[in-house]
């Protein structure tokens, strides 16, 4: 896009919001594109993500904080499971209850589906000047502060 153009598109905060919805948007569609597995859907892909960030979880906590319904959970661990990347034990407190984690299939999972997206991204900052890349480094930090919102 002409420099000029998006100077005046991102003037206002709703021009602004306007630009990084397009441009998030479209680095999210490149970075998944780049999966190595791309036979797992989204949700499980971040079900094995959250595990992976957070260690195991029952599949409520799971469900709550993918923001799914319980019963799409319940899929979703089943799929994960049936391909031996995440496995269900007894939780120790409360017999009713499971735990999910990830197997050490799913932790390399895991870690391939990491390396293999900041490859491809590495390989796109390296055609930057440090200029950009020092522009970059202060958007990530506010980036992840808008995330966090």
């Amino acid at each position: 896009m002409n420099r000029s153009l998006l100077s005046q598109q991102t003037r206002t905060d709703a021009g602004l919001a306007a630009v990084l919805r397009v441009a998030v948007g479209r680095l999210a569609r490149r970075l998944r594109a780049q999966r190595p597995d791309a036979s797992l859907s989204l949700g499980q892909t971040a079900v094995l993500f959250t595990l992976a960030r957070h260690g195991q979880m029952t599949p409520g906590a799971l469900a709550e904080h993918e923001k799914v319904q319980p019963p799409s959970m319940t899929r979703i661990i089943a799929a994960l499971e049936a391909r031996s990347l995440v496995r269900r034990t007894p939780h120790p407190d409360d017999r009713r209850q499971q735990l999910v984690d990830l197997t050490d299939a799913g932790r390399e999972m895991v870690r391939e589906d990491q390396r293999s997206r900041e490859m491809w991204l590495a390989r796109r900052l390296a055609e930057l000047s440090p200029e950009e890349k020092d522009t970059l480094r202060a958007a990530a930090r506010i980036l992840e502060q808008l995330s966090q919102a």
